[in-house]
């Protein structure tokens, strides 16, 4: 007989064979040989090659591919018959979807049955074949395919007569299937033109602070103003003369924020000490104290009809305040970095900050949070001015001075020109109805702006004090006096000085200008 190790070779020879017949094309497969007698006894019944099904998903996968690509490839070139009864079916199907609603339209439409205007009126038709009562193409199809007159058509409640001439009533006035709907076109942005403005020029330069002059407010009664600065002091001056008056002290860092009440006798001042102090204007004293913030105070404002004041610094808060209790009504976070400037006003929103992490917050005093959040400026925001008349606010940026429309911040226009660092603006509305945006840049300039077109008409560079470095040419702060007449501003240079327009100035002896901008492709067509 074999050797012992015979019946386990040549099952190991048959396991290879079969492997590869499976890799080879069904057409090259070589017939297997049948086996010696005698050569698969004892134990070789069990190590025969493996059946078919225990092959590989994958591999079963692929064979069943290529079997059925060899069984059609012959087939590719032909097409399946096209049957005329079913594409007639198919049509008659989606003719029925997209007309059925009008299936029992007269055919003979006049300008009487359908109530059109006299410059949509349809020209009158003169063949007599055309009047015959006739159903057209699209109606015996829609009616064969409801039923081909028989009973299926009226089981659906499909059982109206289809007739050429159906009585229809004339629309009334205002009926929408007759109105014709004109698209109007759509009007391309036309930039205004701007409105003549007299120029500006210095009128009084004040001297008295011993540091940089931060902030001035005006009285409500116009006739005297406070300033304050890296001095630690606040200083009254009266309006008119230009003369100083009396010196504040009390805070213990440079004063940032100073705000005057026009309904009580009181002045606030914010400084970078943390404190936020309330100064009774009778007693030139101080009165309260407001305890809260964790760092330096930048800026402050009164709300106009409330007993309330809002603070913000250094802390990234803003900080509501109660004026007589000296509580802390509402601490708003949300800003990621210093508030830079906030103002105040009666409608909604009634607080708007703008902070040095790029973003605008509309504040919802009666919920308690903030409404809106406005992302647009792309450089640090450090003033806001809200215009007198309009329901609009600007922000200032050295990217862009932006126009929002309120209450929710509806981006309208940008306003550009500047290319400095913005600390401070006010705007300025003139009698014909026109308004002049006014802002003070880091580099001593003052830009003056046309609202509507956003025209700069003039810039303004005041000669730094004797005394003081070049570099000393910043604007710090402004304000327009009650009366939009005088521009009061707080400069590096340790000076304030008094702006007003120039009264011999005329459209002739200074004429505008300015220049249509040139039409770009994209507002051509």
């Amino acid at each position: 007989g074999p050797p012992s190790g015979a019946p386990r070779a040549l099952g190991a020879r048959l396991a290879r064979r079969a492997r590869r017949e499976r890799s080879l094309p069904r057409s090259m497969a070589v017939p297997a040989a049948a086996p010696e007698p005698g050569a698969l006894e004892g134990g070789a019944a069990q190590d025969a090659a493996p059946p078919e099904d225990m092959l590989s998903v994958v591999a079963a996968a692929r064979r069943s591919l290529k079997r059925t690509h060899d069984m059609f490839v012959g087939n590719h070139e032909m097409r399946r018959p096209e049957d005329s009864s079913a594409t007639e079916m198919l049509l008659r199907m989606k003719m029925h979807d997209e007309y059925e609603h009008v299936r029992n339209v007269p055919e003979q439409a006049n300008d009487v049955s359908l109530g059109l205007p006299t410059f949509l009126a349809m020209p009158a038709i003169s063949d007599d074949a055309t009047r015959e009562a006739k159903p057209n193409a699209i109606t015996r199809m829609l009616t064969d395919i409801t039923g081909r007159g028989d009973e299926s058509g009226r089981s659906r409640g499909l059982d109206r007569e289809v007739g050429p001439i159906v009585p229809v009533q004339a629309p009334g006035q205002g009926d929408p299937s007759t109105t014709v709907m004109v698209a109007p076109r759509v009007q391309r942005h036309e930039i205004p033109k701007p409105e003549w403005h007299a120029p500006w020029k210095l009128m009084r330069v004040m001297s008295g602070h011993e540091g940089w002059v931060r902030t001035v407010a005006v009285d409500p009664t116009n006739e005297w103003f406070a300033t304050s600065g890296n001095d630690r002091l606040i200083k009254i001056w009266d309006l008119a003369s230009g003369t100083l008056k009396i010196s504040l002290t009390g805070h213990i860092s440079t004063v940032r924020g100073l705000a005057i009440s026009d309904r009580h006798p009181y002045m606030f001042s914010a400084s970078e000490d943390c404190e936020v102090k309330c100064w009774d204007l009778e007693q030139n004293m101080v009165i309260r104290n407001y305890h809260g913030h964790l760092s330096g105070v930048y800026c402050l404002s009164l709300h106009p009809t409330l007993n309330i004041l809002a603070t913000g610094g250094r802390d990234s808060s803003v900080r509501i305040w109660d004026m007589r209790t000296k509580m802390a009504i509402f601490v708003f976070g949300g800003h990621t970095n210093a508030v830079c400037d906030i103002q105040s006003q009666a409608s909604e929103p009634q607080f708007i900050s703008g902070s040095m992490d790029r973003t605008v917050r509309l504040w919802d005093l009666a919920a308690g949070k903030c409404s809106v959040t406005l992302t647009n400026h792309k450089k640090s925001v450090r003033s806001i001015a809200t215009h007198p008349s309009e329901y609009t606010f600007a922000t200032c940026s050295s990217d862009n001075n932006k126009v929002w429309k309120m209450p929710r911040g509806a981006f309208e226009r940008n306003i550009t020109g500047h290319g400095a660092i913005v600390n401070c603006s006010a705007i300025k509305e003139d009698r014909n109805g026109s308004s002049i945006l006014i802002g003070g840049t880091d580099n001593g300039y003052l830009h003056f702006w046309d609202w509507k077109s956003g025209h700069k008409f003039q810039s303004l560079q005041a000669i730094p004090q004797p005394g003081s470095m070049s570099a000393e040419n910043g604007i710090f702060g402004m304000t327009l006096d009650k009366s939009g007449s005088r521009l009061i501003t707080a400069e590096c240079d340790k000076t304030v000085k008094i702006y007003r327009e120039d009264p011999n100035a005329t459209p002739e002896t200074h004429p505008l200008e300015w220049k249509a901008p040139k039409m770009s492709a994209g507002q051509r067509y």
